[in-house]
């Protein structure tokens, strides 16, 4: 590439101060010869100015600024996005770090193909002293593959997307969604309508998972957000393995939050789609206290793997 187009990386935060600094240092030390600006937003808490300093000249500069938006992380995002200058947009989580090399492979692929609007990458994950890489083998991500499997993968930190796609094209992060879960999952989702994504099959960031996740015991609030899901994407009726997956999800959490009613009606959903959907029995174990969520959800994470 002769044009080393500008990235801003969107960087929401609440109450992470330590993790915050790493993640923006890892972003700024990135050995790419374009200009990087990190935006740090911060949502519901008071911006931190002193990061400023953390810059090294105006090709690595930092700007720290509030949620204008909807309180949550889609309107933190959002906020991040429009305040941006780059031509191309990042985002990182402010409890994980890039890995050495991400940006400059992303914003290669991303130039060898000009149809393309969106590049991942894959992830990781450390959890509670277990560390284990995810990684997709796959070039291009279709919307089918997607209603099909959420595809873990394609974690939101290791996204790099042009501006003008977020800002004329497929849009911003959607605010709507209940409590801003699976905010990532929908912008997906929107984001492979318009364009097939392009995905590397290296990881490209530390992704940690820990205890602290704001949606780690917010069961109502994962349920309400995958229901709505639901409704947006009538595409899911044509995709029977991918709607048991989501609505599978969806009686874990009813079952999680002690509901169980809920969580036997949604299992029986779960299961005339895709009977062989495992989430479904996992749910009907914990709605019968044979083995409690969080126990299951602590043999997923040290695998890697999520609900």
């Amino acid at each position: 590439m002769t044009h080393q187009p500008s990235v801003s990386v969107v960087v929401p935060t609440r109450d992470r101060p330590e993790l915050l600094r790493s993640a923006v240092r890892a972003s700024l030390a990135q050995e790419y010869p374009g200009p990087i600006e990190v935006v740090v937003v911060f949502d519901r808490s008071v911006p931190d100015e002193s990061l400023t300093e953390l810059a090294d000249g105006p090709a690595r500069a930092v700007r720290v600024i509030g949620n204008t938006r909807t309180p949550g992380l889609a309107g933190a995002r959002n906020s991040g996005i429009l305040a941006g200058t780059g031509e191309l947009v990042a985002f990182c989580d402010d409890d994980d770090e890039w890995l050495p090399g991400k940006l400059a492979v992303q914003v290669d692929a991303l130039a060898a193909d000009p149809a393309a609007e969106f590049v991942c990458s894959g992830i990781r994950v450390s959890y509670d002293g277990h560390t284990v890489d995810r990684v997709l083998e796959k070039d291009r991500i279709s919307l089918d593959d997607l209603l099909r499997d959420r595809l873990t993968e394609l974690h939101p930190s290791t996204f790099l997307i042009r501006t003008s796609a977020l800002r004329d094209g497929f849009g911003l992060v959607d605010e709507e969604i209940p409590g801003s879960y699976a905010e990532d999952y929908e912008f997906l989702l929107r984001a492979a309508r318009s364009a097939p994504l392009i995905n590397l099959r290296t990881p490209s960031v530390l992704v940690r998972w820990h205890k602290r996740s704001y949606f780690s015991q917010r069961w109502d609030t994962i349920s309400d957000a995958l229901q709505w899901l639901l409704q947006r994407y009538p595409e899911f009726a044509g995709q029977p393995a991918g709607a048991a997956r989501v609505a599978g999800q969806i009686a874990f959490a009813q079952a999680a939050a002690g509901n169980r009613r809920g969580a036997l009606r949604w299992a029986r959903r779960t299961l005339r789609s895709n009977p062989r959907e495992p989430r479904a029995y996992l749910a009907l174990a914990v709605a019968g206290r044979v083995v409690r969520a969080d126990a299951v959800l602590r043999t997923l994470h040290k695998r890697g793997r999520g609900i």
